[in-house]
C-alpha cells in the first residue's frame, strides 16, 4: 500500500512539472510597445510565430521589422532591433528600450481629459451654431491639440528613473499626442451632435442677435 502512494506521489509530481514546463511562454517584444506572452514556434523566414491566443489552432506572424526582441522561457534574448540609419532606425538599442518603455506607460496611463472637454465644448458651440460651418470648431482643435506641451504625472511612469531618459519621454509624448487627437475626434464629434440637436429643437426660440460690444452678429 505505502508502495503504491510513494508510485502515485512520483507519477503526480513528474505530470505536474511536465505541465509547469509546457505551460512556459516567452516573451515577444513588439516595437509598438506590447509585450506578448505566448510561445514562440518558430522563428524563420523573416517572422517571429506563435499560436494565436484568440483562435485556438490559427497561428500568428510577425516579421522582424515589427520586433524589438524575444525573451525566451529559459533566459536567453534574441534582439531584433538593430540601430541603422538608412531604415530610420535613429536610436539605439538601450534608447529604443525607453522609448518603447514610454509608449507603454502613456498608453495605459495618460488620459487627456481637459483635452476632451474642450473638444466636446468646442463641438458643442459649433453644432448649435446650425451652420455647414460647424464642424470647424471642434476638428480644428483636434488639429492644434498635439502641440502644447504633454505633462508627465509621476504616477504613470513605471519606474522613476525612467524620466532622466529623453528617449523615454520622446516615447510617452508621442502616444500622448495620438491620444489627444483620438479623444479629442471622439469628444468633439459628441459635442457636434449635441450641439446639432439642441439647435434643431431650439433654434426657433434663439435670439435674432447678439450685442457683443460694438460688434452686433446675427444668428
Amino acid at each position: 500500500m505505502k508502495l503504491k502512494r510513494l508510485s502515485f506521489l512520483l507519477l503526480l509530481s513528474i505530470t505536474l512539472s511536465f505541465q509547469g514546463k509546457s505551460q512556459v511562454q516567452d516573451s515577444i517584444y513588439l516595437m509598438n510597445g506590447l509585450v506578448i506572452g505566448e510561445k514562440v514556434i518558430d522563428t524563420l523566414l523573416g517572422a517571429v510565430t506563435i499560436f494565436d491566443p484568440k483562435k485556438p489552432g490559427a497561428k500568428l506572424n510577425y516579421e522582424w521589422d515589427q520586433m524589438y526582441m524575444v525573451r525566451f522561457s529559459n533566459g536567453d534574448n534574441r534582439y531584433y532591433y538593430r540601430q541603422d540609419t538608412s531604415i530610420y532606425n535613429w536610436f539605439t538599442r538601450e534608447e529604443m528600450w525607453h522609448f518603447m518603455k514610454g509608449e507603454k506607460d502613456a498608453r495605459r496611463g495618460f488620459k487627456p481629459v481637459a483635452c476632451a472637454i474642450g473638444a466636446g465644448i468646442a463641438g458643442l458651440v459649433g453644432g448649435m451654431s446650425g451652420t455647414f460651418w460647424g464642424p470647424i470648431l471642434p476638428y480644428s482643435y483636434m488639429a492644434f491639440s498635439g502641440i502644447t506641451r504633454i505633462k508627465i504625472k509621476h504616477k504613470t511612469v513605471s519606474h522613476p528613473n525612467f524620466l532622466d531618459y529623453d528617449a523615454y519621454i520622446l516615447g510617452y509624448e508621442r502616444v500622448g499626442r495620438q491620444k489627444r487627437k483620438i479623444w479629442s475626434i471622439i469628444y468633439g464629434t459628441a459635442g457636434l451632435a449635441v450641439g446639432y440637436g439642441i439647435y434643431a429643437a431650439f433654434h426657433n426660440k434663439y435670439p435674432e442677435s447678439v450685442q457683443i460690444n460694438f460688434l452686433k452678429i446675427k444668428l
